[in-house]
């Protein structure tokens, strides 16, 4: 069995980290209180004072070790979308054509369907 010890600086950094969040926290709290608060303030100037504060919590929460890990996730997801073999167009619109074809064949189906039981539901009501 081991036993996992946390080191004086793996502490202290979980403490910075805590205190990161939350002023990442305070931040975007204040945009959505500053937003409010100055709304007699021109959209254009809110809109630029709310994105330059987002911003700067997107940096202090980058900076964190849950903040890194989620920048190093999409760098990945990235590379790996740089992999993947898309459709040509021909492919794409023959495709598109047989969902097309069989939802309509699925549709008229489904409508005789109905059709049969509510005509037997009739018959067995008397209606």
């Amino acid at each position: 069995m081991t036993l996992k010890v946390e080191t004086k600086q793996q502490t202290n950094g979980n403490k910075v980290d805590l205190l990161k969040w939350t002023l990442f926290t305070i931040l975007l709290l204040a945009v959505l209180v500053g937003n409010y608060y100055f709304r007699d303030i021109s959209f254009l100037i809110r809109t630029i004072g709310w994105g330059a504060i987002v911003v700067v919590a997107a940096i202090i929460a980058a900076t964190t070790k849950k903040g890194r890990w989620i920048l190093q996730f999409f760098r990945e997801s990235r590379q790996e979308l740089r992999k993947v073999v898309w459709p040509s167009r021909e492919e794409t619109m023959q495709t598109t054509l047989v969902v097309a074809v069989m939802v309509a064949i699925l549709s008229l189906m489904l409508w005789g369907i109905d059709g049969v039981l509510v005509w037997l539901i009739g018959l067995l009501t008397g209606h």
